[in-house]
């Protein structure tokens, strides 16, 4: 499976020590140079940015199409952007993406996209975690993810953990 993923999704996970859920899903995660930059350089130090450069399973490409780029730039970062940009390069099957805006506009291009909370679902759903309320809940507290209340019993329902206080 060929993934690619933007800034957040790396180090909200890695917030909250799951960044390997997304080798354990996926296999090989690809970013582009920005995302890269994001996360390395704006962010040394920070969680996720030495598991980047160290780990074999991420891998850093250039966009090529820069017009793409060019044309999301008005509504869209730079990391967001490229990365809609090398998922449709790469052909990516999923591009992961927490930004609705982003994703939205994925969506448009035929650019599968899901973020964060889906990563959970399916490694629920995978068995590669037991209950996903006490990440959920880390995320929100440690790494200052936003999920509203109606979305986040939304998840715990759809995972069977809506009984969970």
């Amino acid at each position: 499976m060929r993934v690619v993923s933007n800034t957040s999704p790396i180090i909200n996970l890695a917030n909250v020590g799951q960044l390997d859920l997304l080798n354990q899903l996926y296999g090989d995660i690809t970013i582009p140079q920005a995302v890269f930059h994001e996360i390395t350089v704006i962010g040394a130090g920070q969680a996720g940015a030495e598991e980047v450069e160290t780990l074999s399973w991420f891998s850093t490409c250039t966009v090529q199409n820069t017009s793409v780029v060019n044309s999301l730039r008005s509504d869209l970062d730079a990391g967001e952007a490229e990365a809609i940009a090398l998922a449709l390069e790469l052909k990516a099957d999923l591009l992961l993406m927490d930004e609705r805006r982003g994703c939205a506009m994925a969506q448009q291009m035929n650019v599968m996209c899901s973020g964060i909370l889906g990563v959970l679902v399916q490694a629920k759903h995978q068995g590669l975690i037991a209950t996903v309320k006490p990440i959920l809940d880390d995320l929100i507290a440690t790494a200052g993810f936003w999920v509203d209340n109606a979305l986040y019993r939304r998840i715990l329902q759809t995972v069977g953990e809506d009984n969970t206080s």
